[in-house]
């Protein structure tokens, strides 16, 4: 792509100057000039009402996706047990293919794993493509990808969603270089546009400081992970759906690598998305000594304890008890944020809780724009106080 100035029709006026990001623009006499920093961005064509920026580019044109259907969720399973994002997945793909008029459906890979199909039914699929063989037991990266490709190229999914799970993550980025299309993880919210019918992909980015929302219009399938906890189960027991069956041929030789052996933690990490009340903290709590505070509150309600980031990196809390970005995305019924300021990498993981109860000293926090009920105060009044209250109770 190449960009010129038309003199004839240039009247001066450095819109082009201000609206070029790298200084490629200048004025001389009286008319805009074309430095060697232009990087042919085209920033400053849409800026000139005089039409005098030329470019020899050609518009971009849309293909024609109109055999490309459905809304497709990736179905993790790990040992015969499916991963609850799955089943989060599929209410959201319910919601979206709605919108779009299209069928939903799940995509389940493993040896003898067929009976989870009743259950991907159960919760609004209405197809489940299943594909089982030996080589398929347990995950490996090539195995699923090959399957996973096979299964895009002859059905032709619209958008296909995955869980941002440590199986998810690795095979995401794997199938989308594969079929070509692009891929936009850690998502917080999906929709579909209403004028182009296309998926709307909202995640954050820039370190957490701005929501972003990335749309495709070039290739299909429009892919996107999420977060466990974000989005939520939708059960349709009433749903009707049938098993179509992918015939899957794979050798040792194409996969590569073999299971030796599984070990599991002794230890499982707590599943906050499970929570229905959690008691979280921040830097305000000061230290390890005011979590075992907020611990007996939430014993008190029967809830978990959770922190941000700093009281993870302090020390204060384990790291699997970290909300936010770069930890877990929760979504409980009362969330009670104490000495927790409320940056926006710590909204990412929380902002689909039902209720707020937000307990911070400095009133202009921004964790109150969020919350359903405000106290201003000293948490390590207020909290002791909340445990008198509901012991006496």
């Amino acid at each position: 792509m190449t960009v010129w100035i038309d003199t004839e029709l240039c009247n001066g006026c450095k819109r082009c100057v201000k609206a070029c990001p790298y200084e490629g623009v200048e004025i001389r006499d009286g008319k805009a000039y074309i430095l060697e920093r232009c990087t042919s961005c085209g920033a400053c064509l849409e800026t000139c009402k005089q039409m005098a920026m030329q470019t020899d580019a050609k518009p971009r044109v849309i293909p024609d996706f109109s055999d490309w259907e459905g809304v497709w969720v990736f179905a993790e399973q790990r040992g015969g047990e499916l991963n609850t994002v799955s089943l989060e997945l599929l209410g959201k793909a319910q919601e979206l293919a709605g919108t779009l008029n299209q069928e939903v459906s799940a995509l389940l890979l493993g040896s003898k794993v067929a009976k989870l199909a009743n259950t991907l039914i159960a919760y609004g699929a209405d197809h489940v493509y299943l594909a089982e063989n030996a080589n398929l037991k347990d995950y490996r990266t090539i195995a699923y990808t090959n399957v996973m490709e096979e299964l895009v190229a002859k059905y032709k999914p619209n958008i296909l969603l995955m869980g941002a799970t440590h199986i998810g993550r690795d095979l995401a980025p794997r199938v989308s270089r594969r079929v070509g299309v692009g891929l936009t993880a850690d998502c917080t919210e999906l929709s579909i546009d209403p004028e182009e019918g296309i998926l709307l992909q909202t995640r954050p980015a820039f370190g957490g400081n701005v929501m972003a929302t990335i749309a495709n219009r070039y290739s299909r399938p429009q892919m996107a992970t999420v977060r466990p906890g974000v989005m939520e189960a939708l059960k349709k027991p009433e749903n009707k759906g049938n098993v179509i069956r992918h015939k899957v041929s794979l050798t040792q030789k194409e996969i590569g690598t073999k299971v030796l052996d599984i070990v599991r933690e002794a230890k499982k990490a707590v599943n906050l998305s499970e929570a229905k009340l959690i008691v979280a903290g921040g830097r305000g709590v000061g230290d390890a000594k005011g979590f075992k505070v907020l611990q007996k509150l939430a014993g008190l309600v029967g809830g978990e304890v959770a922190g941000t980031r700093v009281a993870v990196e302090e020390g204060w809390i384990p790291a699997d008890r970290q909300i936010g970005q770069t930890g877990q995305s929760v979504k409980p019924e009362l969330y009670i944020a104490c000495g927790i300021s409320g940056a926006i990498q710590h909204r990412a993981g929380m902002m689909n809780s039902r209720y707020v109860i937000a307990i911070n000293k400095d009133p202009r926090a921004p964790i109150f724009q969020v919350a359903d009920w405000g106290i201003v105060g000293d948490l390590h009044k207020l909290v002791p106080e909340m445990i008198k209250q509901l012991k006496s109770g």
